[in-house]
């Protein structure tokens, strides 16, 4: 009776021993770390944003002058002071005009040829003294530049005056080549010649003859 006791309380010692143990040994719960996915692709970089480029002042316009930017009018400027000085008859204002240059060429109405602006200035002397009321008439008047520095003039003229107290009248056609010079413009080559010939003076060749007239239909 005695060791049937003792069995018994030795089963229920070992019951409560692994009912102990079955407790104490639950296994521990680990933390949950956060998933790091290698795969993942990588966030974009941030562009930079450009830097504005530095504004630059603006170059100061140059202002353009006559003298820098040739044109028809510094020319016909020249032009004309050579045909107000033949309506005043005045020696200074016309010479002034031309290149004062043993190159300058003058081909005159008359069939003479004027070599050097001192040949110029004498022949200027010895007629403008003998002319009253000079009427000068100049039309059809055409400027043709030749880059900066050359035109070309050329017009259609009449002249009317008193000559040593005889009137007279003369027309005819005038070229006049400008070259600027420094700051001025300077007619350094005139030709000038009659509107209407002598035919006595023209070749055969180059005479014009009047069209014969249309005969009239008999009827």
């Amino acid at each position: 009776m005695k060791s049937s006791v003792f069995s018994i309380a030795f089963v229920l010692t070992l019951a409560t021993v692994a009912l102990a143990q079955n407790t104490n040994s639950s296994p521990s719960v680990r933390p949950r770390t956060a998933s790091t996915n290698t795969n993942a692709a990588p966030r974009p970089k941030a562009t930079p944003t450009p830097k504005a480029a530095p504004t630059q002042s603006p170059a100061p316009v140059k202002k353009r002058t006559a003298t820098e930017v040739p044109g028809s009018e510094a020319v016909l400027t020249a032009f004309n002071k050579i045909l107000d000085g033949i309506r005043h008859a005045n020696v200074d204002q016309v010479t002034s005009a031309y290149w004062n240059s043993r190159q300058l060429t003058l081909f005159n109405s008359n069939g003479s040829v004027t070599r050097g602006w001192d040949q110029l200035r004498k022949n200027r002397e010895s007629s403008y003294p003998d002319m009253k009321d000079v009427k000068l008439d100049v039309r059809e008047v055409h400027v043709l530049m030749l880059g900066r520095d050359g035109a070309i003039v050329t017009c259609l003229w009449t002249q009317a005056q008193t000559f040593k107290g005889t009137p007279e009248t003369a027309s005819g056609r005038m070229t006049l080549v400008f070259k600027r010079l420094g700051n001025d413009w300077k007619a350094v080559h005139l030709h000038t010649s009659p509107d209407s010939q002598n035919p006595a003076r023209v070749l055969p060749s180059e005479q014009t003859h009047a069209p014969s007239p249309t005969p009239t239909p008999r009827s």
